[in-house]
C-alpha cells in the first residue's frame, strides 16, 4: 500500500500529508533549480524463510529426544557446512499449508497488503549446495522474485548468512539482491571473509547489494569489529525488531557507537506462511517509487524505520536533510519531525511522546504532546560533539504486536549523522 504521504526533501509539513496518493507534493526549488525528490512511504518485511530453509520451520512436527538422549539435535551439519534436518524430525502431513516456496510467500505477502517482501533463506541449507549462481533453488528464488514484482508490489531475493564460523566472531546477516551467495557454514567463511566478499559482490540485476545485521546481541559480530568505510556503506540496516516483537535496541546503540551507519528495520523472520498475515510489525522505507531499484536505494541510503505498528507514518529532517543523511559537522541542528497514524478511529494509535536520542543512547530532548493521531514537532539543538541523532516514537497502545505496552516505544527512525 502506498501511503498518501509524499515527502518533499526540505519540506516536511502537514500540507504534505494532505496530498492525494498520486498527486505530487509541493517541492521548493533546490539551489541548482531542480526540485528535490519526493518520497513515498512503503512497508514490508526484510527477513523471511521459505521451504528452501528445510532444516527447521513451520513444516515440522516438534522433534522429541530419542530414548536415552537428553536432547535430540534438530539440525545436522556435514563437513562442508551443508545443513540438513535431523533424522528425528518429522514433517507435518499437510505441511504445505504452513510453508511453501518463494513464489507462495510472495503471493501471500502481496495479498496481505505488503508493498515489498524479501526472502532470505539460510545459505547453508542442503538445497543451496554447492553454492553457485546456477544452483536450482537459487535460480528458482530469483525467478520467483522477478515474476511476483509488479507496479504495486516488489519481491526481492536475498539470503541469510547465518551461523557463520568463528573464531573471528559470529552473527547473522541478510545479504539482499546479490547475484550469488556464500555458504555461511563452509570452512574459512568467517565474518572478515564475508565483509571482503560483500565489497565485490555483484548485484542481481538492477539496484545495489545491501545488507542488514539480524537480531543482534549487544556485542555480536566480534563486538562490531572489522568495520571499514566500504563495508559500512553496504551493511546499512539493523534489526531493531525481530520476529514481530523481539527488540534489539542495545545492539543498535552499540553498533552506532562503534561507527556502523545502520538504520532500523523489522525482520519478521517467519519460517513459514502463517506469520505473513499474522505479524503486524513492519520495515518502512522512504522511496521515490514502488520499484525494486527505488526500494533498494532507500535501504542503501538508510531511509528506513522499524515499527510495532503496521501503518504508522514517520518522517523527519535535520537542517533540511532527510533521515538517513550525513551532515557536514553542523553546530546547530534544526529538527522537523512529522508523525501520523491513519487509524484515527483507534485511540490507542494516538501519538503520545517523541524522543531525540544521541550517542550512547542519551535522550537529549523529549516532546509529549496532547495525544493525537498527527503530531509535528520542530526544535533546534546546539551540539558540537555528537556523531548521530535518531528519533523514537510512542503511542497510547504500544503498537499492534502481542503484549504491547504504552510505556515502550512503538517506532525507531533512521539516524542522521553529523559527519564528525
Amino acid at each position: 500500500m502506498r501511503y498518501p504521504t509524499l515527502i518533499a526533501l526540505f519540506c516536511l509539513s502537514s500540507a504534505v500529508a494532505a496530498q492525494a496518493p498520486d498527486q505530487a507534493a509541493p517541492k521548493p526549488a533546490a539551489a541548482d533549480g531542480k526540485a528535490p525528490p519526493a518520497y513515498h512511504i512503503y512497508r514490508g518485511n526484510t527477513h523471511a524463510h521459505t521451504s528452501f530453509t528445510w532444516s527447521h520451520g513451520e513444516q515440522w512436527v516438534n522433534a522429541k529426544p530419542d530414548a536415552g538422549e537428553k536432547k535430540s539435535p534438530l539440525i545436522y551439519v556435514d563437513a562442508d557446512g551443508a545443513q540438513f534436518p535431523a533424522k528425528t524430525q518429522v514433517a507435518k502431513p499437510d505441511w504445505q499449508k504452513v510453508q511453501g516456496p518463494p513464489a507462495v510467500h510472495f503471493a501471500l505477502a502481496k495479498k496481505s497488503g505488503y508493498d515489498f517482501y524479501i526472502t532470505t533463506d539460510h545459505s547453508q541449507e542442503s538445497a543451496f549446495q554447492p553454492p553457485s549462481p546456477t544452483n536450482a533453488s537459487w535460480v528458482a528464488t530469483l525467478k520467483a522474485a522477478t515474476d511476483a514484482t509488479d507496479g504495486q508490489f516488489v519481491a526481492i531475493a536475498g539470503y541469510e548468512h547465518s551461523e557463520n564460523n568463528g573464531p573471528g566472531g559470529n552473527g547473522h546477516l541478510n545479504v539482499i539482491n546479490s547475484a550469488t551467495y556464500l555458504n555461511a557454514m563452509a570452512p574459512k567463511i568467517d565474518l572478515p571473509y564475508l565483509y571482503e566478499w560483500l565489497k565485490t559482490a555483484a548485484a542481481n540485476g538492477d539496484g545495489p547489494v545491501v545488507a542488514s545485521f539480524n537480531h543482534p546481541g549487544p556485542h555480536q559480530y566480534n563486538d562490531w569489529g572489522y568495520r571499514d568505510a566500504q563495508v559500512t556503506d553496504i551493511i546499512t540496516m539493523l534489526e531493531v525488531i525481530n520476529s514481530n516483537d523481539k527488540l534489539h535496541y542495545e545492539g543498535f546503540i552499540n553498533a552506532l557507537d562503534k561507527g556502523w551507519k545502520v538504520s532500523p528495520v523489522c525482520g519478521n523472520d517467519n519460517h513459514g506462511l502463517t506469520g505473513i498475515p499474522k505479524h503486524t510489525s513492519r520495515t518502512f522505507v522512504l522511496a521515490t517509487d514502488c520499484t525494486k531499484v527505488a526500494i533498494l536505494e532507500a535501504m542503501k541510503h538508510r531511509r528506513t524505520y522499524a515499527a510495532l505498528d503496521g501503518n504508522i507514518q514517520c518522517t523527519y529532517s535535520v537542517n533540511s536533510a532527510i533521515m538517513g543523511s550525513t551532515l557536514d559537522r553542523p553546530e546547530s541542528l534544526e529538527f522537523n519531525i512529522s508523525i501520523n497514524d491513519p487509524d484515527t478511529g483507534n485511540p490507542k494509535d494516538k501519538i503520545t511522546k517523541i524522543d531525540i536520542v544521541k550517542d550512547g543512547g542519551a535522550v537529549v530532548d523529549t516532546y509529549a504532546p496532547a495525544p493525537a493521531h498527527a503530531v509535528e514537532w520542530k526544535t533546534t539543538l546546539h551540539d558540537t560533539t555528537s556523531k548521530y541523532f535518531f528519533i523514537r516514537v510512542w503511542n497510547a497502545g504500544g503498537g499492534d504486536a502481542p503484549k504491547a505496552k504504552a510505556e515502550n516505544p512503538v517506532a525507531w527512525l533512521a539516524p542522521v549523522w553529523t559527519g564528525r
